[in-house]
């Protein structure tokens, strides 16, 4: 098995088991108890979950093809993998110990633990071959940041939280929440500098290593 074929294996088995797990929750669960299925996605993780499966699919299907990525292809790939590693740094340093309620335990496996862990793997043994600008991380910063600005307004508006840490009766305030938010910013961008260096460095030395071999 070839490294190519290796890449399309791997990404659509862990899209496969993340769109199996984030589904058997949705209709085991939400559906099946009459939960609402706004508050189900308005979790990050189910949200993350889909986006880094929809990602690898779409990657998996290229890489058959032989197409290449371009450079916002390889950005929407960054993306999805800092968002995902993001639900398992957080989910493992704050929400470990938190009451899951009706989450699945084989599902909360999945989503929090497998899949973040795999995303990761998949980004450093098969590197982008382009390299990311600086201005990839704060196009990264979007979409958290509009997801945190709707969980604090739509919380505000049903008392809807979804983790403990937007809640300002929970945190003693929105004081309290806006130090949660701020810690969380500052780790979600050290990740992301993180995740663009790991693409860019092992990238290079992927796209090296192809050039020697052919000369």
């Amino acid at each position: 098995m070839n490294s190519r074929i290796a890449a399309v294996v791997f990404r659509l088995l862990v899209a496969g088991l993340s769109l199996t797990a984030v589904g058997v929750q949705f209709v085991a669960v939400t559906l099946a108890k009459g939960h609402s299925v706004v508050n189900f996605f308005s979790y990050f993780t189910n949200l993350s979950n889909i986006i880094v499966s929809v990602v690898l699919i779409v990657s998996a299907i290229r890489l058959a093809r032989g197409s290449t990525a371009s450079t916002v292809g390889v950005a929407v790939r960054g993306a999805s993998v800092v968002y995902i590693a993001f639900v398992g740094l957080v989910f493992n340093t704050l929400l470990r110990d938190v009451d899951l309620g009706d989450l699945i335990p084989w599902v909360n496996a999945i989503v929090h633990f497998l899949v973040p862990i795999a995303a990761v793997i998949d980004w450093v043994v098969w590197p982008p071959r382009r390299p990311l600008p600086w201005s990839a991380v704060f196009y990264w910063m979007i979409f958290p940041a509009v997801y945190v600005a709707y969980s604090l307004i739509r919380g505000a508006v049903t008392d809807f939280y979804p983790y403990p840490f937007f809640s300002p009766v929970i945190q003693d305030g929105y004081g309290g929440v806006a130090v949660y938010c701020a810690v969380m910013i500052v780790g979600f961008l050290v990740l992301a500098v993180l995740i663009r260096w790991l693409g860019n460095s092992l990238g290079g030395a992927r796209v090296r290593r192809e050039a020697a071999s052919v000369t």
